[in-house]
């Protein structure tokens, strides 16, 4: 009977533990559920009844956001921030992280705290700061003010994440590809990176992720011409009251890039987090 009793606690406990990641699920889809319906309801709808599906079912927020030249515009400058911001970070990040995973100097661990510091602080303490600086230079309502503005908060993790990759490559790969006649050039492009695109691909995910979420920082430098699809969603009270629908099709349209790019690198993540860099 004891045994019998022993082996009914597992089963027990298994049952509870297949419920946890159930409910978990169905609180995630939920709200997502619920902006995807509205999407598709007008707005005389969504302030009506309650209703758990459209019932007049319309593509015209839809047609909206791709017709009307401000939505195209902000889902076009969120694109050009992440792609440069990206490209920036990994190309200033890459040297950076393997001369802190490959050599020692006065001072190296201090300086690699204080670029973690950056990520300590608040964007809202950059912003005045930023506007100041932009608007001395003439850099206001452009892409690369905002591009370089983010660089400031990814870089250091990129460094960090990539320095983890790096570490536990052996040093015997670049030794040996020294003596078999690589520049260092030829030698990191061939040969290093391909051994830590998983660290690559995870840095570039959290540089795509913060430039393209971000709002505080983007919508305090631009003005018309470089705001980005955050700041364009807050712009949709009009005179009848705000649009329901139509912010939930640009938030189901906003969701979309960033749910794609997690798919692509969802093994390159798994990975960071396995060597505790993530």
């Amino acid at each position: 009977m004891s045994q019998i009793g022993f082996s009914l606690k597992p089963k027990r406990s298994f049952a509870w533990s297949g419920l946890v990641p159930v409910v978990y699920i169905i609180l995630l889809m939920v709200p997502l559920y619920w902006l995807l319906n509205t999407s598709f309801k007008t707005n005389q709808e969504i302030l009506g009844a309650f209703t758990l599906w459209p019932q007049n079912f319309t593509w015209d927020n839809y047609l909206t956001i791709f017709t009307e030249p401000v939505w195209r515009a902000g889902y076009i400058n969120s694109v050009t921030y992440v792609v440069l911001n990206t490209c920036i970070c990994l190309v200033v990040a890459l040297p950076a992280a393997y001369a802190f995973s490959r050599y020692n100097f006065l001072g190296d661990k201090h300086l690699f705290f204080w670029l973690l510091t950056n990520r300590m602080a608040p964007s809202a303490v950059f912003v005045l700061p930023f506007f100041q600086l932009y608007s001395s230079v003439g850099l206001i309502d452009t892409h690369i003010a905002v591009a370089v503005a983010h660089t400031l908060f990814n870089l250091p993790l990129a460094v960090w994440i990539l320095e983890g990759f790096m570490s536990g490559i052996p040093r015997e790969i670049d030794e040996t590809a020294y003596i078999d006649g690589y520049s260092f050039p030829k030698f990191f492009v061939r040969i290093f990176m391909p051994l830590i695109k998983s660290g690559i691909g995870v840095a570039a995910f959290f540089c795509f992720m913060f430039s393209w979420v971000e709002l505080l920082i983007a919508r305090t430098l631009t003005i018309t011409e470089a705001k980005p699809i955050s700041a364009v969603l807050t712009r949709t009270v009009t005179g009848e009251g705000v649009d329901w629908g139509l912010i939930a099709a640009a938030g189901i349209l906003t969701i979309v890039p960033g749910a794609l790019v997690i798919y692509f690198v969802r093994n390159y993540i798994a990975k960071g987090f396995a060597l505790g860099r993530v």
